[in-house]
């Protein structure tokens, strides 16, 4: 039997990677979307082929889907900053382009998205995937959301095949949840929200790249929505914690939810025309101070999913990674 052949956009990124690693162990034949200049010897050591393309420029992913059996489509800006015009760019009329290179040739579109796409600001506890989302003005959530829309047009017009996917805050190492927050505790100091009260709604790279194959190869998956979110019993004061005690910090004092978010409303609109990171975004408040932990049933009911790795687990690894690649090597 030939090998599944797959496409990966974002391959390059902290997630592709490790969707990378699985798919090559697992027996598929992969091909890996990349930005010039990427770093590729990991992939090339995996036997991935490499294809060169920009997402927002389509003439050069012409023909990228062709022999393709299913896409992962992981690319996008990932950070809770920028304009908002970069974040359409690069999430929204990236998946468009992909889908015209993809309708009519690939079996399966499997879309990463997040669960902001469901309007940050607001607690996620015990939503399930049928439950109302709306835009709330942060463009990471709200391109995602419009991307989820265009998935599903073209599956209502073109006959396309989809999966959408709804990961929680992601960690592992390389993670922004890892390496932000490390470099953020040795340059000042991460406070908690709320008292960092409420959950982290963590999951770990592995298990979500568990979700991701069972997206892309269950029927039961096929133009469908889940939500993947670990398990795990971890507050935001005792994830913070953990990792702060790897480089002998402790989190600052909580600020409330609300003046953090008027905060980081007037950060964004003061640090906009210096194209600088603002003190404080809207996305990363609305992510710490708010509970996020969506409802993860219906992917362990009709996907056979579950978090195989616990947290403990997860924190040697990703504490074993801070040593090596940012406390050791900056020294």
């Amino acid at each position: 039997m030939p090998k599944q052949k797959v496409l990966v956009t974002g391959a390059g990124g902290f997630i592709g990677s490790f969707l990378c690693k699985r798919l090559s162990e697992s027996g598929y034949d992969i091909k890996a979307l990349v930005l010039p200049g990427e770093k590729i010897k990991h992939l090339e050591d995996m036997g991935v082929k490499i294809h060169t393309g920009d997402l927002t420029k389509p003439d050069s992913i012409k023909g990228i889907a062709d022999d393709v059996d299913i896409v992962y489509h992981l690319a996008g800006r990932v950070t809770d900053w920028g304009p908002r015009r970069e974040f359409y760019a690069t999430i929204f009329d990236a998946t468009k382009n992909l889908l015209d290179e993809s309708a009519g040739k690939v079996s399966r579109f499997v879309y990463a998205s997040s669960f902001c796409a469901c309007g940050m600001g607001r607690h996620f506890k015990g939503m399930k995937e049928e439950d109302p989302v709306y835009k709330t003005g942060t463009p990471y959530g709200d391109a995602k959301l419009d991307a989820e829309g265009i998935v599903r047009v073209y599956n209502k017009e073109k006959d396309l095949a989809f999966t959408i996917v709804r990961p929680s805050n992601v960690i592992g190492p390389g993670s922004v949840w890892v390496r932000d927050v490390i470099e953020r505790f040795r340059e000042s100091s991460v406070p908690l929200i709320d008292h960092g009260r409420y959950s982290a709604s963590l999951i770990y790279v592995d298990n979500l790249v568990d979700g991701l194959l069972l997206a892309g190869t269950k029927d039961r998956a096929k133009n469908n929505l889940y939500f993947f979110r670990d398990d795990w019993n971890v507050t935001w004061n005792r994830y913070l914690t953990d990792l702060g005690r790897i480089v002998g910090k402790r989190p600052s004092p909580s600020i409330p939810f609300k003046l953090a978010w008027i905060a980081g409303s007037i950060s964004e609109k003061l640090y906009a025309p210096f194209h600088a990171r603002p003190m404080a975004t809207r996305h990363t408040v609305g992510m710490m101070g708010r509970d996020l932990d969506v409802d993860n049933t219906k992917a362990k009911k009709e996907l056979g999913w579950k978090t195989r790795i616990s947290y403990e687990e997860a924190m040697k690894t990703i504490e074993a990674w801070i040593r090596d690649e940012l406390l050791n090597k900056s020294r």
